[in-house]
């Protein structure tokens, strides 16, 4: 199973990167955070 986990700073502005990372990686779960302070 593979799980990638990625803290984003801004979803919309790293869109090409993460799809791109998807295709590449092919995984099965994706946990994505976001995190303002």
């Amino acid at each position: 199973m593979r799980v990638i986990s990625w803290n984003v700073n801004s979803v919309r502005a790293r869109l090409p990167r993460l799809l791109a990372l998807l295709r590449r990686h092919e995984p099965d779960v994706v946990c994505l955070q976001e995190t303002k302070v």
